[in-house]
């Protein structure tokens, strides 16, 4: 299974993600998004646009690269992979 792991300010958008371990089936990075969003419906459409692909204001890594395919989603998760979300704040 793979662990997913994201920012704390994705939680209160998600709060049903909030203080549980998040562990998905490994697959595509596109398949373990739907698996996250079966678990709190509404995350795909926050973190990807509306051609499926991953929002500019998101960066995801896969253990410690950062994703190659931010169109498609394909690169691989392995099995004992985890997968961080981070969404981009900006500010003064």
């Amino acid at each position: 299974m793979v662990t997913v792991k994201m920012t704390s300010h994705l939680y209160r958008f998600f709060p049903l993600l909030e203080n549980r371990e998040i562990r998905v089936a490994a697959g595509s990075v596109a398949d373990v998004l739907r698996a996250v969003d079966q678990l709190a419906p509404g995350f795909s459409d926050y973190v990807l646009d509306e051609r499926g692909a991953l929002r500019r204001h998101v960066y995801l890594s896969v253990n410690n690269t950062i994703l190659v395919d931010r169109k498609t989603l394909t690169d691989r998760v392995p099995e004992d992979g985890t997968v961080y979300i981070f969404q981009a704040l900006s500010g003064g």
